[in-house]
């Protein structure tokens, strides 16, 4: 029997396949039921995937079996969902998504009360039972619980953001923004109107196959095209399930994570509300932003990478500011999970502020030349082999002080990822290059 694992963000893999299978999902309910639940409440809902509702089916079914009420929320941000288990004090939530992947993937993500991800602690529990499901304690038939559609799970999402937008910061603006035709397509563009701006939609008809299509935080191209062809201000992008983001200047230039933690930080230390004056990230981010950082009389403290981490090292060091290169974006302060929408939102109502052009005003820094490479293998760890680790020890030797290599198994696919930084592109290139012939052809 295959065991089944958690990655940094869940269970994700191909839909209706193990381990994303409706088998598979209804005992990750079970467990889940089990380890959170205690017979209280759960909030499950999906970013609009073609499986989404049969796997939540699966889910709920499992949840209930062992005597949990669930509330289905339909297609939402998975920001929207933390959101809700902490307003309601839901003993745990469910996110159906696999966030940036293509559409016939899924996953699940789980929320413990108080809507922060679950403990290392608690997803140990969940994985045990998972594999052992006769260890799984079912409900008896007067408390199997009860399956409800709850069409106002988004409402306290709404009202936070309404909070933050009252006044319409953003109004002068002109915006693009991309949906991903995932969870952020009907709230995203009509909040951002209600922030003032005048808003041209993109990738916002969800089908169930188009998430992530050619479009979001993960394919800003088609964002940055718009951005030209309408003369917008900015762009706006999200994955699947909203929980990450990118932006794009006038010019079509990408803002990424390491550049809206590098004006965020900027504009709290000068407000004088960045906590301890450090910001948390992932070894990903680009030495040119813990150069920024430290120019401007800020810490940059790294964490591996998964915002789950970086959430863990920022509650221990009270920060209140962290987040992932790849727009992963964590506001503690303002919402408990990481939310897209939010995330953008703060600098671009600065940028309405500056009265200066995106391209000045949001990329604080220049950016090491950094190429991510992604190494598709058929299992095993070859990460352990020695030559593998020889060619490894050996570029970081020559890089010196002059770059950087960052090499690492995916949590949810078989992958290798390898991260080369460079003074140029060429060495960068190089360096990845040299890597993978070594992992691909070992011997």
């Amino acid at each position: 029997m295959t065991k089944i694992k958690f990655g940094t963000d869940g269970v994700r893999g191909t839909a209706n396949v193990l381990p994303m299978d409706p088998q598979t999902v209804f005992h990750i309910g079970q467990a889940a039921g089990q380890v959170l639940g205690d017979g209280g409440k759960a909030i499950i809902a999906t970013d609009g995937r073609r499986s989404g509702e049969m796997l939540q089916a699966a889910l709920t079914a499992g949840l209930a079996s062992t005597g949990v009420d669930c509330s289905t929320g339909g297609i939402l941000p998975t920001a929207a969902l933390g959101l809700a288990v902490q307003e309601t004090k839901a003993d745990l939530g469910v996110m159906i998504t696999a966030s940036h992947n293509p559409a016939t993937d899924n996953g699940v993500k789980l929320f413990a009360t108080g809507g922060n991800k679950i403990s290392d602690a608690q997803q140990s529990k969940i994985e045990t039972l998972i594999n052992n499901p006769q260890e799984i304690n079912r409900s008896q038939p007067q408390d199997i619980g009860h399956i409800i559609t709850d069409d106002n799970v988004a409402g306290a999402y709404i009202r936070l953001v309404e909070g933050l937008i009252k006044d319409k910061p953003l109004a002068g603006l002109k915006l693009v923004v991309d949906c991903a035709n995932g969870a952020a397509s009907k709230l995203a563009p009509e909040l951002l109107v209600r922030a003032g701006a005048d808003v041209i939609a993109i990738s916002n008809s969800p089908n169930g196959d188009n998430i992530n299509q050619n479009c979001g935080s993960t394919y800003p191209q088609a964002l940055a095209e718009q951005v030209i062809a309408s003369e917008a201000d900015a762009g706006i992008a999200f994955d699947g399930d909203a929980d990450r983001v990118v932006l794009v200047d006038e010019t079509g230039e990408l803002i990424d994570g390491d550049q809206i933690l590098a004006r965020l930080a900027t504009d709290w230390k000068q407000q004088g509300v960045l906590r301890g004056d450090q910001v948390i990230a992932t070894v990903m981010s680009n030495m040119g932003l813990q150069n920024y950082l430290q120019g401007i009389g800020v810490l940059l403290v790294r964490t591996p990478v998964g915002d789950r981490h970086v959430a863990a090292k920022m509650k221990e060091l009270n920060a209140n500011l962290g987040g992932e290169q790849s727009g992963h974006i964590l506001l503690p302060t303002i919402i408990a999970s990481g939310d897209g929408l939010v995330s953008g939102l703060l600098p671009l109502i600065s940028l309405a502020k500056s009265n200066r052009p995106a391209s000045q005003h949001l990329q604080c820094f220049t950016a090491n030349p950094q190429i991510l490479h992604n190494l598709r293998h058929n299992g095993g760890d070859p990460l352990a082999n020695a030559a593998v680790k020889a060619v490894i020890s050996d570029v970081e030797k020559n890089l010196g002080t002059a770059g950087r290599v960052l090499v690492r198994a995916s949590g949810t696919e078989p992958l290798i990822r390898i991260m080369a930084e460079a003074k140029t592109v060429e060495a960068a290139q190089a360096t990845i290059d040299q890597i993978a012939k070594v992992i691909t052809s070992p011997e």
